[in-house]
This record gives structure tokens, C-alpha cells and sequence, in this order.
């Protein structure tokens, strides 16, 4: 196998008689390179953005959240509780609760997720980088208080004042609907607020209410070690798959331990599809350009005709001489993919470093395109550009032996 591809390379580096066949050999090599290139580009593009938009949902999804598989709410007065609290990499353990409510405003109400923590939840994220007006304080002077998104206060039309409580309306856990008084189902309570925030993702901002667990507990009628999750903060995140394994171990199959991307799945599955589903679209430009490949292999073939009979008179079998255009085909293939993969470093890097292509004008977290590159993504490529390329080599030298054997 090694004679064969000596002169497969000798072929691809040498001048051909016909200048087309120069010129299409490197049409071929360009045109895979700018595909390569594409796909390079476009995965680290779609990382970059991902890594982004997760750092923002990390501000305030803590490392592993435990919830119950069966119903919504649960006891945490429990000997299994107090084991996973004293677990060793276990810093931070929070009491939540989540629920939908009614928030009301003076004449303006909207939907709203009340989410209600332990005081140490700003020990748990870091909800106090994203206060926009106001300072995060669930419990102040024993007086409780709300911190409302951005978006919230605009549809609410709190302003940031903070002078007015905001009125908050759950449904009674006891009892049925009544439909002469349907008001007589719903439990209220008024609340001030102390501040604002904002992660810049509407899904948070335009509904999280976030108070104390003990208004929560009042408002929804739970009892005193009633929650609906419990948020954790590690004190060594390396020690994720650990934790969450022993903690599961204790609790059983009768709750859920996600860590932060399990909380955000739909986020992650979405942002993965995308990137895929333009991942194939740039497989058909990359099967388009190893046309070129076929038309410059074909050419080579018919060109060195005389040296295929030189060869077989020296002993070379059919398939051997076969073997010398298809490596010749794969060549191209493999230095087209090589070249565009460089090409893509540089440009994300460059890209990462001084930020060339602007995303515009507007209110944008970042001025320019997010890249991150992953070592994954390269050999990928140079996989896929491998895989497509074998069949698209084989064709030609198959049907031109094959016509010339009729």
C-alpha cells in the first residue's frame, strides 16, 4: 500500500499536462477548506453562545437541586435530610419553594414563579451581582420583602420607587373551586419590594417574584420543613458526580438530584438541535464541494492513462492502480479538511481575542460573537470531511475502470 500512495502524492504536487487539472485540483482543495472552515466556525459559534447563555442561568441555578419524582412538595425534617446536609462537599444547603401565582400591581396583574429561599440563597448564587435597583434582602428589621425581575417591574409598572407592596394570589391547597365566588379559592398577600434583577433571559426576568420561605409557607399553607426542591451549593464543583451519586444513594429513587444542566435540559436540548441541524446543512455544502473532487479525479485518471499501462506492465495489479487515485482523492480530501480546520483556529481565535465581527447594534449582552473552541468539534469535522469524501473518491475510479474494462 505504500508504493500506491507515493505516487498518488507525486500526482497531486506535480504539474499536469493540462492546466484545467491544476486549476480544478485546487478548486477542490478550496472548496472543502471553506467548508471545513464553515463547520469550524459555526460549531464555536453555537459553544460560544451556549456557554453564555448557561453562565447566565448559573447566576441564580445552584450546583444540584433536589426535588421529589412523585407530587410536588416534601418534608425535609428527616434523618435522610440531615445526612445529605452534613455531607462533606455539601457549603450550602437552601430550602425553596416554587409555585405559580397571580402578581397584581395597583390596576396592572400578570402570571408570575414565586420562588421563595432560605436567607442564605445569596450564599448560593449570585443573585447579588444581578440586582439592577435596590439591594437583595428577603427579611430586613423583620419586615419581608421581594425582589422582582426586570421585566416584571416593566409589565407590573412597579417602577423603582419601591414605595407600594405588590399583591401576590395563590390557590388554596384545601378546599374546592368555588365557582359562585371564585375569589373565596385564592389566598393573598401583600408584600413590599426592596429590589430588582435581571439575567438578560426574558423566561426569568419577566416572572420570578423571589421572597423569604416563610412568606411562601404562609401564602401557600406548607408546613414548617415543607419545601419543593432543595437548592445546594458545593464547596468543589470537580466533585459534582460524587456528590450527586452519594446523594441520590441516601435519598433513593423517591427524588430527583439534578445538577445545572439537568435544570436547564430544555435550554441545552434546544441550543444542540440547532447546532446539528446546521451542522447538516453544512454537510451538503461540504457534499456540493467534493464535486470538484470528482471532476478534478476524473480528469487525473484519463490523463495518466499511458502511466496505468506502464504500471501494469511492470506487475501492478487493477486494483492497485485504483488504489493510487483513490488515495489521490482522499489527499485532497484530507489536505482541504487540514487547511480549512487551521483557517477555523485562527479565525476564532482572532475572534475570541479582539472581537472583529461586531453582533451590531442593540441591547446585547456582548458586543461580539461568542467562540469557544472544542478540541471535539475539530476531529469531528475532519471525521465527517473523511466519511464524505470516501464514497464521493470511490464513484469516480469505480466508473471509470469500470467503462474502460466494457
Amino acid at each position: 500500500m505504500k508504493w500506491p500512495i507515493f505516487i498518488a502524492a507525486r500526482y497531486l504536487f506535480s504539474k499536469k499536462s493540462q492546466n484545467a487539472i491544476n486549476l480544478i485540483s485546487l478548486v477542490s482543495v478550496l472548496g472543502v477548506a471553506a467548508a471545513s472552515l464553515a463547520m469550524v466556525c459555526t460549531l464555536s459559534a453555537f459553544n460560544g453562545f451556549q456557554e453564555i447563555l448557561g453562565n447566565l442561568y448559573r447566576q441564580i441555578d445552584p450546583d444540584l437541586k433536589i426535588t421529589a419524582t412523585q407530587g410536588k412538595s416534601f418534608r425535609i425534617d428527616t434523618e435522610e435530610f440531615t445526612q445529605v446536609r452534613n455531607l462533606d462537599n455539601v457549603a450550602v444547603f437552601c430550602e425553596s419553594i416554587e409555585e405559580n401565582v397571580l402578581a397584581r400591581y395597583k390596576s396592572s396583574q400578570t402570571n408570575a414563579l414565586l420562588k421563595a429561599v432560605s436567607l442564605n440563597y445569596d450564599s448560593l448564587t449570585h443573585i447579588d451581582d444581578c440586582i439592577r435597583a435596590g439591594h437583595f434582602a428577603p427579611v430586613e428589621y423583620d419586615i419581608e420583602f421581594a425582589c422582582i425581575g426586570n421585566g416584571l417591574s416593566s409589565i407590573l409598572g412597579t417602577g423603582q420607587s419601591f414605595i407600594d407592596p405588590i399583591t401576590l394570589y395563590a390557590a388554596k391547597r384545601q378546599g374546592k373551586v368555588s365557582l359562585i365566588n371564585p375569589a373565596n379559592s385564592f389566598k393573598s398577600r401583600r408584600i413590599l419590594l426592596n429590589s430588582t434583577f435581571s439575567i438578560s433571559q426574558t423566561d426569568v426576568d419577566e416572572r420570578y417574584v423571589i421572597t423569604s420561605i416563610g412568606f411562601a409557607r404562609d401564602l401557600m399553607e406548607y408546613a414548617d420543613d415543607e419545601v419543593t426542591s432543595i437548592e445546594i451549593k458545593l464547596q468543589d464543583i470537580k466533585k459534582i458526580k460524587q456528590t450527586k451519586g452519594k446523594i441520590q444513594q441516601v435519598l433513593g429513587e423517591g427524588f430527583l438530584v439534578q445538577d445545572a444542566y439537568e435544570q436547564q435540559a430544555d435550554f441545552y436540548r434546544i441550543n444542540r438541535m440547532e447546532k446539528w441541524i446546521t451542522y447538516l446543512m453544512l454537510c451538503f455544502i461540504l457534499l456540493i464541494a467534493l464535486f470538484n473532487v470528482i471532476g478534478s479525479l476524473s480528469m487525473l485518471i484519463l490523463e495518466k492513462k499511458k502511466d496505468a499501462k506502464v504500471l501494469s506492465s511492470l506487475g501492478a495489479t487493477q486494483q492497485d492502480i485504483k488504489q493510487i487515485f483513490l488515495c489521490e482523492g482522499w489527499m485532497i480530501a484530507f489536505l482541504g479538511a487540514m487547511a480549512g480546520i487551521v483557517l477555523g483556529i485562527l479565525l476564532c481565535l482572532l475572534q475570541q481575542h479582539f472581537g472583529i465581527l461586531q453582533l451590531g447594534d442593540g441591547s446585547f449582552i456582548v458586543q461580539a460573537y461568542p467562540i469557544k473552541l472544542k478540541i471535539g468539534d475539530l476531529f469531528f469535522v475532519l471525521l465527517t470531511v473523511m466519511a464524505i469524501s470516501i464514497p464521493s473518491v470511490w464513484w469516480p475510479v469505480r466508473h471509470v475502470f469500470g467503462a474502460r474494462k466494457q
